[in-house]
Order: structure tokens, then sequence, then C-alpha cells
């Protein structure tokens, strides 16, 4: 696990995305709705959100993947990855998970914003995804194997 970017830094509130990869080393991303008063709005992103009141991370992105997309007991082998601030939009301490998911997107009962889609990661350069979302798959992306490494 990447060591916290936030030493030093006032505590926050805290949230939890999941990095979820298909067989054919996609990534599932979530187009957040385009409205005002959300963060990151018109954004691909992952899925999570906030943590509740006294809710760990690890509950936290299980509850979200259950409530945004019907996954909460659906994805394979959650594993944390790292923790990176939400610096530029909700100042949120974010938990990155990664998880394993071979289903079909197009049939989840998405719950909040716009559509979810499986992008191979060559393509994730033309999307519109906020700094810290980046920087988390970038690092989830290069901490794989060599010979498992995703082409860019």
């Amino acid at each position: 696990m990447h060591q916290d970017t936030t030493a030093g830094l006032p505590a926050t509130a805290r949230g939890a995305v999941a990095i979820i990869v298909n067989s054919r080393g996609e990534l599932l991303l979530h187009l957040r709705d385009d409205i005002d008063g959300i963060a990151w709005p018109g954004c691909w992103s992952l899925l999570g959100g906030g943590c509740d009141p006294g809710e760990d991370d690890v509950d936290a992105i299980c509850r979200e993947l259950d409530e945004e997309a019907g996954l909460g007991d659906e994805v394979d082998s959650l594993i944390k990855r790292c923790e990176i601030r939400d610096e530029h939009g909700s100042g949120q301490l974010i938990s990155f998970f990664s998880a394993h998911w071979d289903g079909d997107e197009t049939q989840l009962p998405l719950a909040e914003g716009v559509k979810l889609q499986f992008f191979a990661p060559e393509f994730l350069d033309d999307l519109k995804i906020p700094f810290f979302i980046r920087d988390g798959i970038n690092r989830y992306l290069t901490s794989l194997p060599p010979k498992r490494r995703l082409p860019r």
C-alpha cells in the first residue's frame, strides 16, 4: 500500500472508492451527474462515496458499491491500495480499493449518476477524470506486476 500523502494536514471527513477491473483489464468508471452542489459534476469517476459517522472505509465502500450499483456482494478480492485527499473537491481523505468483477455493467441498477462503463486503460487519458481519481488509478496500474501490467 502507498503511504498516506496527507501527513501534517488537519483531520477531515473520509471516503472510499473502488477500482473495479474485469478479466480483460478494463476499469469500471461511473459518469457523475452534471448538477450543481456535487463534487466533480460531469466527470468520470470510480464508484464510492463518503463514510458515514463512525463507519470505517471498508464498510463504507461495501455500502456504497451496494447502494450505487448493487455490487455489494458481487466483487471479488477487495484490497485496500492507497489513500489520497481530494484537495480540489470534497476535501475528504479517500481510501482506494481494488476488486475484480466480470459482469455486464449495462445491467447494473444504477442509483446515482448517468452511467457505468468499462474502459481499457489506454482510453482513460481521453476522459474527464478528477485529479485524485486519476492519481489513484495510475498508482494501481503501475503497481501491477510487469507481466500483468495493462497497456497505456
